[in-house]
C-alpha cells in the first residue's frame, strides 16, 4: 500500500510518501508570508496549497493514481474519540465554516479529500488535536458555565503510547501510561487502557510551555484582562509571548539548556520552575489513574535532553518506570493510521 501524507502548517505544507511503513519521500513546501497574506481565511488557501502539493508530487516522479490513499493531519474539528477517520461531507463543511477555530492544520483532511477525489482513492485523517476521550467528571471545572476542553498533541500521544506499550511487551489497550509531550507546546495525558481519560494542556492549564502560559492565577488574570488590553492582545500574549519566553526571552530549549549547564542563575531558576510544573502535572495524572501506572513516557523535542528528563524523574520516578522516546514522527503516525484501516486492522471511524 502506498500512502500520500499531508501536514499543513503555519508557513509550510509537509508531504511524504510511504510504501507500507517505509518512507520513500519527504518534502517541506515553504510558503512566504507575502503569499499567505493574500488569503483572508485559512480555507481560502486550499487551492493554493493543493496546487503546490500537486506540483511537488509530480516533480518527485509520482502521480496521484500511484497512491492507495491520502491521509491528512486533522485540525480544530468537533470533539471526537481517537481513531482514523474517513473524510466525509461533514468534515469538509466544518473546515469551510471553521466553527471550532481557524488553524492551517484544518486543511489536512480537506486537501486529502480534494486530492483523493481526483483519482477515486480514500481520504483519511488521524487523531487530531480535538480528540476527546475524557470522562464527564474530568470535564467539570469550578464554574457551571465553563467546561474543560480537551485539546492536546493527540497524534503523537497515541503513537508514542503504542510504542511504549510495545516496549513493555503489552498492547496499548492493556496498559496505563502517563505520556508527556515535551515540545514547543507541552501536554501531559493519562492513558488508561487505550483512552486518554484526562490531560493537562498548555493552552488552558497545567505547566507553562516555551511560549504559552499554561494555568494562571485567576484573580491576577482577571486584573490583567481589565488593564486596558483588548481580547486579541491578551490571547496573543498568553498564547505566543508567555511561558519560558516571557522569563528568558527565548523559545530555543537548546539555548536554555546550554545556559543551565553554564550555571546562569536566571536560566537555572526558570528551568527548575518548568521541571517543577511538569512534575506536578504528572503527579495529577497519576492520581487520575489511581497510581496504577505501568510507565511514564517522555516524548517530543525537549525529551532529547537526557538531564532534563532525569530532573523530572527525580520528582516522579517513584510512581512508575520511565521510558524516553524523544522526538515525534507526525508523518509516519499519519501513514500508520491509514494503513491500519487499509489492512483491515480497524474500521475507519465516522465523523
Amino acid at each position: 500500500m502506498k500512502i500520500l501524507v499531508i501536514n499543513p502548517g503555519a508557513t509550510s505544507t509537509k508531504i511524504a510518501v510511504f510504501e507500507e511503513e517505509q518512507q520513500l519521500f519527504k518534502l517541506g513546501i515553504d510558503h512566504s508570508a507575502e503569499e499567505l497574506n493574500r488569503f483572508e481565511r485559512v480555507i481560502d488557501q486550499a487551492d493554493y496549497r493543493k496546487n503546490a502539493i500537486l506540483s511537488a508530487v509530480t516533480e518527485a516522479g509520482y502521480q496521484l493514481s500511484d497512491f492507495d490513499a491520502v491521509c491528512g493531519r486533522g485540525g480544530l474539528y468537533r470533539p471526537i474519540p481517537s481513531g482514523t477517520y474517513a473524510v466525509n461531507d461533514q468534515v469538509m463543511h466544518d473546515v469551510e465554516t471553521a466553527p471550532y477555530g481557524e488553524h492551517p492544520s484544518n486543511l489536512g483532511a480537506y486537501l486529502a479529500k480534494k486530492l483523493g477525489d481526483m483519482v477515486g482513492i480514500p481520504a483519511f485523517f488521524v487523531d487530531p488535536v480535538c480528540v476527546d476521550e475524557m470522562t464527564e467528571i474530568a470535564h467539570y471545572t469550578g464554574f457551571a458555565e465553563f467546561r474543560r476542553l480537551c485539546q492536546f498533541h493527540a497524534l503523537n500521544h497515541k503513537s508514542i503510547g503504542r510504542k511504549a506499550a510495545g516496549e513493555l511487551g503489552k498492547k496499548y489497550e492493556d496498559v496505563n501510561l502517563i505520556v508527556c509531550h515535551l515540545g514547543g507546546g507541552v501536554s501531559v495525558g493519562a492513558h488508561q487502557h487505550g483512552r486518554v481519560v484526562d490531560v493537562c494542556n498548555v493552552k488552558d492549564e497545567g505547566s507553562m510551555g516555551m511560549d504559552r502560559a499554561g494555568g494562571l492565577p485567576v484573580n491576577q488574570l482577571i486584573s490583567y484582562c481589565f488593564s486596558g488590553k483588548s481580547k486579541d492582545e491578551v490571547k496573543k500574549i498568553f498564547g505566543r509571548r508567555a511561558g519560558m519566553l516571557s522569563y528568558l526571552g527565548t523559545t530555543d530549549f537548546r539555548v536554555i539548556c546550554a545556559k543551565v549547564v553554564e550555571g546562569d542563575p536566571k536560566y537555572v531558576e526558570a528551568y527548575q520552575a518548568l521541571v517543577y510544573q511538569l512534575s506536578k502535572d504528572i503527579g495529577a495524572m497519576a492520581a487520575v489513574l489511581h497510581f496504577d501506572v505501568d510507565a511514564i513516557v517522555y516524548t517530543g523535542g525537549m525529551a532529547y535532553e537526557q538531564f532534563f528528563c532525569d530532573d523530572i524523574t527525580a520528582y516522579v520516578g517513584k510512581i512508575a518506570p520511565v521510558i524516553r522516546l524523544p522526538g515525534e514522527e507526525e508523518m509516519r503516525s499519519l501513514a500508520e493510521g491509514a494503513l491500519r484501516v487499509l489492512h483491515g486492522q480497524q474500521e475507519a471511524s465516522v465523523y
